[in-house]
């Protein structure tokens, strides 16, 4: 197994530290794992991202050319790396700010309004832990408990109180898509707010 992922957002959505959740995550499990971090201007004003490799055998580089799997938390992410996901491979949106779907029609996409839920749960800076859930539903690479003592270990001091809301967004993202069978189809995954989180409805359009 070998899962190349990039995970992108505007400066402040907590791209970085998905990818760095991830990787720790995969630590734990005794995975082989890297982990390439954009820095510089663009975490300043523009597009942070980083790449993530998890591997049963060891890896040759931490860059990615061709990526798996793309979670974008703002259009410009979308915009930006669409092109470099593989065929067939799975693209997470955070539909709360993106309505653009991509040009692509030999990907998998599924739509996350991660940004809804966070803002539901108290904590509009959890969106990014929404996608973390949606991936790990989705993808089956790790597991939920193995991510929640990852974060665990790398929330600071400061921010332990944070643990539980950040655990409940996973949650949420988690169940959210659950049930879904990735397909050569968009999916577009409407989330009808805090008290109704069990009501999700899923539209799929042919291509």
């Amino acid at each position: 197994m070998k899962e190349k992922l990039i995970i992108s957002g505007f400066g402040g959505q907590g791209s970085l530290l998905v990818g760095k959740l991830l990787t720790y995550a995969a630590m734990l499990d005794g995975r082989y794992v890297t982990f390439l971090p954009s820095y510089g201007a663009e975490v300043r004003g523009g597009t942070a991202y980083c790449n993530v490799i998890i591997s049963d055998e060891e890896i040759a580089s931490p860059t990615i050319s061709i990526a798996d799997t793309l979670i974008a938390m703002n259009l410009p992410s979308v915009v930006r790396f669409e092109p470099a996901v593989v065929q067939e491979g799975l693209i997470f949106i955070n539909s709360s700010l993106i309505e653009y779907e991509p040009d692509r029609k030999d990907v998998r996409t599924v739509r996350i309004p991660a940004t809804e839920i966070a803002d539901g749960l108290g904590n509009i800076k959890v969106a990014n832990m929404v996608m973390v859930g949606a991936y790990l539903a989705k993808k089956q690479i790790l597991s939920r408990e193995r991510v929640h003592e990852a974060l665990g270990h790398l929330l600071p001091e400061h921010r332990r109180s944070l643990y539980e809301v950040n655990c409940g967004a996973i949650k949420e993202g988690y169940k959210l898509t659950n049930n879904q069978t990735p397909r050569n189809k968009m999916q577009d995954t409407r989330y009808e707010g805090q008290d109704t989180r069990n009501k999700i409805q899923t539209i799929t359009n042919d291509q």
